[in-house]
């Protein structure tokens, strides 16, 4: 699962690819990398092709000015796929990969085959308070302060206390250090902003794919949530459940926002299992499809 690399539209967009079988599409969350995937590829890679890009602005791709909207996230994805020779993958996608991964399924459904949502984001408004004060002007001073070397020491050595005891939240502390760390970097922490800015602004997820989850109605769709999530409310996952015809939904008790880092063993069993009992999508885009409303939803796979 060594790093790869490919040059996109004049920029570099790194990507870790491993095994045989059909293609699945690992998108991680603000502030992650591919790397967020590491206890669940090599497992997964047994059964499926496994492709874990760093997205734009995060990990070691190129972290430039541009738009970091959804839209443009899920067009680079399209092209890296294409570019690798695949037509179409099971699309999984973690908080803000997640608002990718619906995204990348409505601008090309042709290119999906599976929706898998993973605490994602754009299901609701509700976020972490934190990042609603992130999107407030100023908060350029206040990441420069809370990534300096010295503050990034001390938060170290209390990740390693806790490893060292075992806390309960032990097992996702090496994945938010991995977040955390990546921010004392200056293009890193601006590229981090643009992209929050895009989707959350002071009073909570600004981008909303509510309004469209009746069109995954064709696209077979497994929502996995961790229970204790405090970044994005599990409520968010049993509403989409409740919205998608023939969706799957599996909570995860004792599991909060990384539930494929907190609990892989469980979360390689549910996705597996979706895979392999599914059928893949073959949905067209057409006028019909775009203007019926959502009460007269239903399959369009061809």
């Amino acid at each position: 699962m060594e790093q790869q690399e490919l040059i996109i539209h004049g920029k570099r967009l790194t990507y870790r690819l491993a095994g045989k079988g059909p293609l699945v599409l690992l998108i991680h969350g603000m502030a992650g990398s591919a790397t967020t995937w590491k206890q669940v590829m090599p497992a997964l890679s047994e059964r499926f092709t496994v492709l874990a890009p760093d997205l734009l602005g995060h990990g070691e791709s190129d972290k430039t000015k541009g738009d970091y909207s959804l839209g443009a996230m899920a067009s680079v994805l399209r092209d890296l796929i294409v570019a690798l020779g695949y037509k179409r993958a099971t699309v999984v996608g973690q908080s803000y990969g997640g608002g990718i991964a619906m995204q990348l399924s409505y601008q090309y459904p042709e290119r999906c085959e599976r929706l898998v949502l993973v605490n994602a984001g754009g299901l609701g408004t509700e976020v972490n308070p934190l990042l609603r004060m992130l999107t407030l002007p100023g908060s350029e001073a206040i990441l420069l302060v809370a990534c300096a070397p010295p503050v990034r020491r001390i938060a170290e050595a209390i990740g390693r206390v806790a490893l060292r005891k075992k806390l309960e939240s032990a097992t996702v502390i090496p994945e938010l250090w991995r977040s955390y760390s990546s921010l004392g970097d200056v293009d890193a922490r601006r590229a981090f902003l643009r992209t929050l800015r895009a989707v959350i602004d002071p009073r909570g997820q600004s981008v909303s794919a509510n309004d469209k989850l009746y069109l995954a109605a064709g696209m077979p769709t497994l929502i996995i949530w961790g229970e204790d999530d405090h970044v994005i409310p599990v409520e968010h996952a049993y509403a989409a459940h409740a919205v998608i015809p023939g969706s799957w939904l599996e909570i995860i008790e004792g599991v909060g926002h990384y539930p494929h880092c907190e609990a892989p063993e469980r979360f390689v069993t549910a996705l597996t299992e979706f895979i392999e009992s599914t059928r893949p999508a073959r949905i067209k885009v057409s006028r019909r499809r775009i203007l019926r409303p959502p009460s007269a939803a239903g399959s369009d796979s061809g």
